[in-house]
Order: structure tokens, then C-alpha cells, then sequence
């Protein structure tokens, strides 16, 4: 079906809506300045309906988000609840109307322990002193129900990203709502914690309360939408029935075009190599006995769930962590009690937490890109700043990092751009070995492909290139072989057509360590 005619064929605004939605938005626009972020978008939110908002990253659905939750004020058009108009020119008046938002972005205090943050700004007193026991006792309750078992005392910086996530979440849903709005709110999430936050979403459905759900996993989508509607380039494409759209129709509604195969095609790869040599590593709290060879021109991956280890390890490779064993890149050792030793060496690493590890999202673009290769741009006193420039305007072009300006803030990319900047910081110290970790958490399907374009790239160019995602698929899809964690161990690999999600799950869940019985090239 092409474009047009699937507009035609997408629901009217009228279309089965009942008088009174939890919430209409009419005409709404959202300008900064002379930029038009988001133009003249219309839908209404039904009760105990989820409808899903879809577009890729600049599309307009986290200021559509922040217009309906208070953050910030339409330009145009106007908002209405019960069939009343309303306006929110703070947060708390739209969670006060029944609107709460979970945020994409973890906003959590780190110093403060679990249940501080549940209530933090609305705590709960007894005879005038704040009643630290029945907060307690609540946040357990409400993280129970999320399938989170962190204790309420634990300081929020000491636990796991995606138990952060569910923490946020339970903090929402502590307001009386009538419109829940999810940001992204599994991108931080794996498995068994997915499935988890699927059934509370399906469960709030079941109360009757509306559900605005914003996510780059079409699968997600697909799964629970009522309704879908895409936005493309701050305006909107229609709203379709879910039912009525594959994840390839989404993906084709979203950037307007036909998109070609998701994975790139593999090849047949020559004879390998040994590049990347880890034998008896441990990182201690975090995993031991850790033994592979990662070869030249392959992409290895590292599956598993989270707490399985997987990023302690390469953590521990790259001197973050303390860490034991032996590391050799292309035969030679590298001096584990040297913080710096393995970037020297040749390994390059791109964290899975961009935000708050990778990059510098107050400083310009080209500060960040240098970061970590300053020694080409700072050999004396003075900084070469053409030189610095001339290195950004090549890694824009290389990496198709879009933006407005030169001298914007890395924040102010999307979250695809953001990542390809991170990429193209790591790739300007020419690295042997590449790690990458969560290569496409919240990105959308068009970055991803790009993503993986580029890391098929590298492997071309001869690099080996290490890859771990919590996306089973995405590890079928694109690499040569996986590994699997659990607890701390690697319990197998799969090649070939054992390369299945069935095969991972059954290794990433297993009590023993197998991997000798799979035949793997440990």
C-alpha cells in the first residue's frame, strides 16, 4: 500500500470517538522562535484506550508530550478534558487535572534513597514529623506491583538503570490519574522487566484510564496500541487503528519512504583472526571466570539479562572497574591497573548510558568529539581549533549527524544524532576493537538502520566489533556470533542456526555453564 493511499485509509478525528475524551488536542503547534517544532495536531485520548505516538527522533513527539503534561505551553491550538477547554502552564496544574507523565529521562535524585524519591516534594507526615515507615512500607507495595524488589532504602544511584526506571514509574502512578503518559519507558528495560511493564500498562487499561504510549519499539506497539498516531517532521501523518499496521507499514509512515532491509546483508567472512584475547577476567561483585577471543572482522555479541554482567565486564576492560585476568589485543597484554591502558591499546568504547557517561550534553559538538583524542587537537598549549572544526564538520557528513548548527549543545541533539556523535567520538582514536553497548536504545528505526549500516562498515574496514543489547533481535540480526551471560558467567554461544531467541533465552536462564558443550571459539 503506498503512502497516500494509507493517509486516506487512516481513522478520522471523529471516527468512533465518544463525546468526551480524557483529553482533545486541537490544532496544536509549538513554536521556538521562528522554528515550527510541531504544526496544527489533532487527536483525542479515549479512557481505557492506549494510543501510541510514533515518529522518528525531532518528529515532535516529546514536545507533544511536554505540551499535554504542562512542561510547556502550546503556541496554537487548545487543550480540553470532559469536553472543557484547559490549560496547564506548569506540571502540576495538568497532574492535578488527572495527567501524569514518566519521562524518558531518568529524574531522580541520586543521593536519596528509593522511597525518598517516591515522595520527594510530597511526603507523608504523623503528629508533624515526616512518616518515614508508612513510605516504606508504600514504596514497596507500588514497586511490587512493578515486579521491582529494590529495598526502599537503597540510594537510587546505587541501583541498576532499569530498576531507576521503575522506580520513576512508581512514582507516577502514586498521583490520582486519569491519563497516563509513557515516554520511551522501556528503553533502560529487558525481558522479563519488558513484559512486566507491558502487563501494568495493559492492567491501567483495564481501569479505565487512558494510555498515551511513546516508544521506537514497533513491536511494543504493536502489541498494545488501540491506536496509532505518526507524526513526521513536527506534523501529523493520520491515526491509523493498530490493528491495521505492521511494523514495516510504521516504519514506512514514520520516514515517508520504503525502507530497505533493517539488518544488512552478512557475509561470508575469511579466516579469522584472534584480535581481542580475555582469559580467567573477573570483575569482582560482578562476574568471573570470563574467557573469549573476538576475532578480526567479525561482530561478537554479548547477550544476556540485566544484572547478568555484561557491561561490568567490558567496564573492567576499559579501567572503569577494577578488574583481574589477563587481556590481550592482537597478542600483546594491556596493563589492567592502567585506567587508560586499553583506549591506548586500541579498544574503543561507547557506554550504554550516553547521557550521563558518554558525552557532555551542555557542551558544544565539537568539544565532545575531541574529548578523547585530544592529543591530535592539543599537542602544545594552544588549542587547534580549525583543526578541531574540520574534525566535526567530517564526522557530521560521515555519520549523517543531522542538526541546525555547528555550535549547538549536544542535548540538544536527538537521541539518534546523539549516538553518532558518541560513535563518531570513539572511531576519531582509530580503535582495533570497537564495544559498543545498547547500540539503538532510543533510537528510532531509521538511525537504527544506519547504526547497523555503520557497524558493518567497520568490520569491512577490518575492526572487530563487540556488540551488547538487551534486543535479542538485533543481536540475530547483526552479529556473526553471540555469547551468552548470566549471573556473571558466559553459559554459551550459538552460531549459525542456533541463533535464535528461543536458544539465547534458554542459555540466558540456565543454572550451569554450558559453553563447552555448544562447540563455540572460546
Amino acid at each position: 500500500m503506498s503512502i497516500e493511499r494509507e493517509r486516506r485509509s487512516a481513522v478520522s478525528e471523529t471516527d468512533g470517538f465518544v463525546s468526551h475524551p480524557v483529553l482533545r488536542a486541537e490544532g496544536i503547534s509549538k513554536q521556538y522562535g521562528p522554528v515550527t517544532v510541531l504544526s496544527d495536531v489533532t487527536l483525542d485520548i479515549l479512557p481505557g484506550e492506549i494510543h501510541a505516538i510514533i515518529g522518528e527522533n525531532g518528529a515532535g513527539k516529546s514536545t507533544f508530550m511536554r505540551l499535554l503534561s504542562g512542561y510547556a505551553e502550546p503556541t496554537a491550538g487548545a487543550l480540553s478534558m470532559g469536553g472543557r477547554k484547559v490549560g496547564f502552564s506548569k506540571p502540576e496544574q495538568a497532574q492535578e487535572s488527572g495527567i501524569v507523565l514518566v519521562h524518558q529521562e531518568i529524574l531522580l535524585a541520586d543521593a536519596l534513597t528509593v522511597a525518598e524519591n517516591l515522595f520527594l516534594g510530597r511526603e507523608l507526615m504523623r503528629h508533624g514529623l515526616v512518616d518515614d515507615r508508612t513510605m516504606r512500607r508504600l514504596a514497596v507495595e507500588k514497586l511490587h506491583d512493578l515486579g521491582c524488589h529494590v529495598s526502599p532504602n537503597a540510594l537510587v544511584r546505587d541501583i541498576s538503570l532499569a530498576d531507576r526506571q521503575l522506580v520513576q514509574i512508581a512514582r507516577a502512578l502514586l498521583d490520582d490519574y486519569k491519563l497516563v503518559i509513557f515516554d520511551e519507558p522501556t528503553a533502560v528495560l529487558t525481558g522479563e522487566e519488558v513484559e512486566r511493564l507491558l502487563a501494568i500498562i495493559l492492567q491501567l487499561k483495564g481501569q479505565g484510564a487512558a494510555v498515551l504510549y511513546i516508544s521506537h519499539r514497533l513491536d511494543e506497539v504493536q502489541r498494545l496500541a488501540d491506536k496509532v498516531t505518526v507524526l513526521r517532521d513536527g506534523k501529523m501523518v493520520g491515526t491509523y487503528p493498530g490493528h491495521s499496521l505492521t511494523q514495516m507499514d510504521m516504519a514506512r509512515l514514520m520516514v515517508g519512504r520504503d525502507l530497505a532491509a533493517l539488518y544488512p546483508e552478512k557475509t561470508v567472512k575469511p579466516a579469522l583472526q584472534a584480535m581481542l584475547e580475555v582469559r580467567d577476567f573477573g570483575v569482582p561483585g560482578f562476574a568471573s571466570d570470563i574467557s573469549f577471543t573476538a576475532h578480526k572482522g567479525e561482530v561478537l555479541g554479548f547477550a544476556g539479562m540485566i544484572g547478568a554482567g555484561r557491561t561490568e565486564v567490558f567496564e573492567g576492560i576499559m579501567g572503569l572497574r577494577p578488574a583481574t585476568g589477563t587481556v590481550k589485543l592482537q597478542g600483546r597484554a594491556i596493563d589492567l591497573r592502567r585506567p587508560r591502558a586499553a583506549m591506548d591499546a586500541g579498544i574503543g568504547y561507547l557506554t550504554e548510558d550516553r547521557k550521563g557517561k558518554g558525552l557532555l550534553l551542555q557542551e558544544r559538538l565539537a568539544p565532545n568529539l575531541t574529548l578523547s583524542a585530544l592529543g591530535k587537537f592539543h599537542p602544545g598549549l594552544l588549542m587547534r581549533r580549525r583543526r578541531e572544526q574540520s574534525a566535526l564538520v567530517e564526522a557530521v557528513d560521515t555519520y549523517d549527524i543531522r542538526l541546525k548548527s555547528y555550535v549547538v549543545k549536544a542535548g540538544q541533539l536527538s537521541g539518534g544524532n546523539q549516538q553518532k556523535l558518541l560513535l563518531a567520538k570513539v572511531l576519531l582514536t582509530n580503535p582495533s576493537v570497537v564495544v559498543i553497548d545498547e547500540p539503538t536504545r532510543g533510537i528510532d528505526i531509521a538511525n537504527k538502520a544506519q547504526i547497523y549500516a555503520f557497524i558493518e562498515r567497520l568490520v569491512a574496514e577490518g575492526r572487530t566489533c563487540i556488540v551488547i543489547s538487551s534486543e535479542m533481535q538485533e543481536l540475530i540480526g547483526i552479529c556473526d556470533r553471540i555469547l551468552v551471560m548470566r549471573e556473571g558467567r558466559i553459559t554459551g554461544e550459538v552460531t549459525g542456526d542456533r541463533m535464535t531467541e528461543h536458544e539465547i533465552a534458554l542459555l540466558a536462564t540456565s543454572e550451569t555453564k554450558v559453553a563447552a558443550k555448544q562447540g563455540g571459539r572460546q
